[in-house]
């Protein structure tokens, strides 16, 4: 290897090991900030000494003097701190900056920029002021050097020749991107794999055709399609026999290489802590981080992609979570607040939960903010859903973690950039949890492919909650919007085509039904067909394709062919703003006058719906409460009824009632129109039989009459 290769070996070695002694550095000074006795912080001291030591020597050998002197500098620092007495801030502080500036210096260094003017040149006037500062400092005293190993006992003598022999753990240094280009082929050889599978079919569905024309043909003819079959059929079993080793050689090595890939959680969590204490210091607060599930395993990709979040969601609950120790004292709280970080295990996916126990989140503030921002504002605890869109902050000023509109917009793109997704849930006053739920694997998936507007698709099959054909009579309506009821839930109910702007496919009678989920949000998107479910690779759509809406990657078919992979939680943000799209096919007219009901105890709202309504050409019968609405309908019919829920003597919801348990009207459609817009009130209103649930505050005439078009 020539010398130059030779400095490009070390250096990339160098920064490999730099970016671990960072770690350390910041872990042990963390630890010692906290120490609880002298010997715990002389344990550490003697610790970050070695560390120091070590960069210090790694330094030099690639000709880095810069990092050379600042590290002999700290050492000078250390090495004369009185032991068993409290240790300046400033000490720690130093430490701190010496860390972070390292690492800047790692980053310039990996980038071939030079260090002059970085954060590491300018850092050494303090590092030398500091050692000066030092009583026993001495310039040309040479740290002390790690200590020296244990004399090594003597060899036990060779093991006999029938002993097994002993494996070796030394560690071996792999870059993530071999890695990354090894389970790339793994997944190429499963695909290989199910292709295999396909052409095996393939080959017993000619034998089968083989066997069916031999029955037509005689003599030396049927002699030679009988040796034909029986050598399809043999070919057919031997393919089936190599789909199958290669199927179980290709798991092991898919096995193989995700072992050799995996991270422990911690490593995701790496520097938190010390951002956590940053921030903190920075606005008067305490914290104290804490992380659980830490000795999981996961793939290393999905841990690089989780890092950001994470220091999102870490930055914002000490900045907005936490109170300081004077308001926490005050709700009886400790002063130091806790940040609580966890990963576990559900199905094939992970759940990454952040949880502080500060003051929660003020729905008040955050809506105020969206109403300013002129957004529509949900009601109830969808409204902190809010946070996540891009622009909203209810910080009172602008600070560096703090202000500006960003952060958890930020969060909910790049999780879902993992095909994940992330929801918040909160106790005023007791904590705010974020969970973020995404993939264990990032390279292989099990699909659903459905079509839609002509053109084929992919959908995670851990987001597909059911599938199902919906008949027109199991669809209602709410505020103008079809909805899906399951299980006093209102699921809404669109297409895909819509979502995704294509164009609708010819109406059904009965609609293919995709039910996703998103942590606690559903949709039902009728499609084309539902084609099949089966394993794929996953691609990404590569540098050119920066962000396709909706779109999480390409999915790679056994047959070689490519299909769009949709992100459910996208999907699912979309489907439930969009207008109503007709999904069945429009009923035949009956008759050119037909005959409404009209039930309203406000003489005013009567009057206006009655005009509206005979204006659209209807017959209309008004009446004034429940009770006379039941007893005109029992004497002359109706073709639909309208009717308001508060009313004397009978209710809407009690006439509505009534007339589904009457055997001549148990079809009638069914019109609420009211006051109440509360989640519960509009799904009682569809329990008792509502075809259809409009809130008067939001009503517009239109909804009104094309509800009933669809309903007639």
């Amino acid at each position: 290897m020539d010398r130059d290769r030779l400095a490009q070996a070390l250096m990339a070695t160098f920064l490999e090991e730099l970016e671990g002694h960072v770690a350390a550095l910041n872990r042990d000074l963390l630890a010692w900030e906290k120490a609880s006795s002298p010997a715990r912080a002389q344990e550490l001291i003697t610790s970050l000494l070695r560390t120091v030591h070590s960069v210090k020597g790694a330094s030099r050998a690639v000709s880095l003097t810069l990092v050379e002197t600042a590290c002999h500098r700290l050492e000078e620092v250390l090495v004369a701190l009185p032991q068993g007495q409290p240790t300046s801030p400033e000490v720690y502080e130093l430490g701190f900056a010496l860390a972070d500036a390292l690492d800047d210096a790692r980053q310039r260094l990996a980038r071939k920029q030079d260090l002059v003017g970085s954060p590491l040149e300018a850092l050494l006037p303090r590092l030398a002021a500091a050692a000066q500062r030092q009583p026993s400092a001495v310039a040309s005293t040479p740290p002390p050097a790690p200590p020296e190993p244990a004399p090594r006992a003597p060899e036990p003598p060779a093991a006999p020749a029938t002993e097994a022999p002993v494996a070796e753990t030394l560690p071996v240094r792999v870059s993530a991107q071999k890695l990354d280009a090894l389970l790339s082929r793994s997944g190429e050889l499963r695909v290989s794999s199910l292709r295999l599978e396909g052409r095996a079919e393939w080959v017993e569905t000619l034998r089968e055709e083989l066997a069916s024309l031999r029955s037509r043909l005689q003599g030396s003819e049927e002699a030679s399609a009988r040796r034909l079959e029986a050598r399809l059929g043999q070919l057919s079993r031997e393919l089936l026999a190599d789909r199958l080793a290669l199927s179980q050689a290709v798991s092991g090595l898919d096995e193989e290489v995700r072992r050799a890939r995996t991270l422990p959680f911690a490593e995701a969590c790496e520097g938190l802590e010390r951002t956590a204490r940053d921030v903190a210091r920075g606005a008067g607060k305490q914290v104290r981080l804490e992380v659980h599930g830490g000795a999981l395993e996961l793939d290393r990709s999905l841990l690089q992609g989780l890092r950001e979040p994470l220091l999102h969601l870490v930055r914002n609950a000490v900045a907005h979570g936490l109170e300081t120790p004077e308001e926490r004292r005050r709700a009886g709280k400790p002063p130091e607040g806790r940040i609580s970080l966890a990963a576990r295990l559900s199905g094939g996916r992970v759940q990454v939960s952040v949880e502080d126990d500060g003051r929660g989140l003020d729905l008040d503030a955050i809506r105020a903010r969206a109403r300013a921002q002129g957004w529509d504002v949900p009601e109830g605890i969808d409204a902190a859903r809010l946070i996540f869109r891009p622009g909203l902050s209810t910080a009172s000023q602008v600070t560096s973690v703090s202000g500006r509109g960003v952060g958890l917009d930020v969060v909910r793109s790049q999780v879902e950039g993992l095909r994940g997704s992330v929801d918040v849930s909160f106790l005023p006053g007791a904590g705010t949890r974020f969970v973020l739920d995404v993939p264990l694997t990032l390279s292989t998936l099990r699909v659903l492919l459905v079509s839609a507007g002509g053109q084929q698709f992919a959908l995670p099959a851990e987001s597909v909650e059911r599938l199902m054909r919906l008949a027109p009579t199991e669809v209602r309506e709410v505020e103008g919007r079809q909805v899906w009821v399951a299980q006093d839930v209102l699921v809404p109910l669109t297409s895909l085509a819509s979502v995704l702007g294509l164009p609708a496919g010819v109406p059904r009678a009965r609609l293919a039904t995709v039910v996703l989920a998103s942590g606690s949000l559903r949709v039902a998107l009728g499609v084309d067909e539902v084609l099949a479910e089966q394993e794929v690779l996953v691609r990404g759509l590569g540098a050119r394709v920066r962000r396709a809406r909706h779109v999480s990657g390409a999915a790679v078919l056994p047959d070689g062919k490519m299909a769009l992979l949709l992100h459910p939680a996208s999907l699912i943000r979309i489907a439930e703003g969009l207008p109503h799209a007709s999904l069945f096919p429009a009923p035949t007219a009956r008759r050119a006058r037909q005959r409404i009901l009209l039930a309203d105890d406000s003489p005013t709202t009567r009057a206006l719906e009655q005009s509206l309504l005979e204006a659209a050409g209807y017959e209309v019968l008004a009446c004034a409460d429940g009770a006379e609405a039941w007893e005109r309908l029992q004497r002359v019919g109706a073709d639909a009824l309208v009717t308001d829920v508060e009313m004397p003597r009978m209710d809407g919801f009690a006439l509505t009632e009534a007339v589904r348990t009457s055997p001549r009207f148990s079809r009638l459609p069914v019109v609420l129109v009211t006051a109440r817009d509360k989640p519960e009130d509009k799904t009682r209103g569809l329990e008792v039989g509502a075809s259809a649930y409009l809130v008067k505050s939001a009503f517009d005439q239109t909804n009104l009459l094309e509800t009933l078009r669809r309903l007639l």
